[in-house]
């Protein structure tokens, strides 16, 4: 214990000793970002001009869904450096979320702008891969009445085969699974698990078998992923199959209580759904009481839990 205090004091006088910038890169790379925010305000007081502040600033704002924000750090830096892919991938990003929050009407002055920007920070930079993964989702999801159209989809997902062919397979993936074409699509994930191996090649192959109804494949394919990656979000991911399809329950309780112990917040789901997610378990058992206690314990963590106020009226109907 005596090592890990002086540990902790050693790291916490390094990042004290560190500039206001340096700190909150840190922060923010740790996801804490109203705190990652202050202090690349309070840098950008001393150096206003700064691009690189102000783009964080922007990744701030766009992580936290505030588009409106995102747009107004990130549009001056495109008109500041028109050729900067990034400004525009990311200043047009910003625009298509923006697009989603609007009505339909409004939405549609949105769409030349998000096309020139993906469309400019595509031909700025020909290896840019997430700007041709946006181009893949934006023409497959815009109705074709106003320009949408699969074969410009397939032609940046042909692109992105040749500077990455795992995210080639994964978009094509995408476009057949969109497309109805799920013989299509399961062949190019499975490629990209053969190709890749990453665990969001596993993750794109389990969603697509639990969208087509199919939970055995869904669960082993998720249970080879954390044989192989051993990240806590595939227990969450294997217990909430195991919950939803009532499908190897005691595996399913397992990986729960293995997500519970070693929760982190880069999990991304927090606890409460791990306790929603076993007293689902326990209800499909027929396990009335053990079903109270996590529902219960669910309830006490977010009180305002509808999912689980509507499962605790199912559980006490029993």
């Amino acid at each position: 214990m005596r090592y890990l205090t002086c540990f902790m004091l050693i790291m916490a006088s390094a990042l004290h000793a560190q500039n206001p910038f340096d700190r909150a890169v840190i922060l923010f790379e740790d996801a804490q970002y109203e705190e990652a925010g202050s202090l690349f305000q309070s840098h950008l007081k001393n150096y206003p001009k700064d691009a690189k502040t102000r783009e964080y600033l922007g990744d701030i704002a766009a992580y936290q869904k505030d588009w409106d924000g995102a747009l107004e750090w990130y549009g001056p830096l495109v008109e500041e450096n028109d050729q900067s892919a990034n400004y525009h991938y990311k200043y047009g990003g910003s625009l298509a979320m923006k697009a989603l929050e609007v009505n339909k009407f409004k939405a549609l002055g949105y769409i030349s702008d998000i096309k020139y920007h993906f469309g400019k920070a595509a031909e700025l930079d020909s290896s840019h891969i997430d700007v041709r993964w946006a181009l893949v989702e934006f023409y497959m999801q815009l109705p074709g009445i106003i320009g949408g159209s699969e074969r410009k989809s397939k032609s940046y997902a042909d692109q992105l085969m040749k500077i990455s062919p795992v995210d080639g397979h994964l978009s094509h993936g995408y476009i057949a699974e969109y497309s109805d074409r799920p013989k299509d699509a399961e062949y190019h994930y499975k490629k990209a698990i053969d190709i890749g191996g990453s665990m969001l090649t596993y993750e794109k192959l389990t969603s697509f078998y639990e969208n087509n109804d199919r939970p055995n494949e869904a669960i082993n394919n998720a249970t080879r992923s954390l044989e192989i990656h051993q990240r806590n979000q595939l227990n969450y991911q294997i217990g909430k199959i195991a919950a939803q399809y009532n499908l190897k329950s005691d595996l399913g309780i397992q990986c729960l209580h293995a997500y519970i112990e070693n929760h982190s917040a880069k999990d991304g789901v927090p606890k409460d759904w791990a306790y929603f997610r076993l007293a689902q378990i326990h209800k499909n058992k027929g396990q009335k009481n053990q079903a109270l206690e996590w529902i219960d314990k669910a309830l006490e963590d977010r009180p305002d839990f509808k999912e689980a106020r509507q499962e605790k009226a199912i559980i006490l109907a029993l």
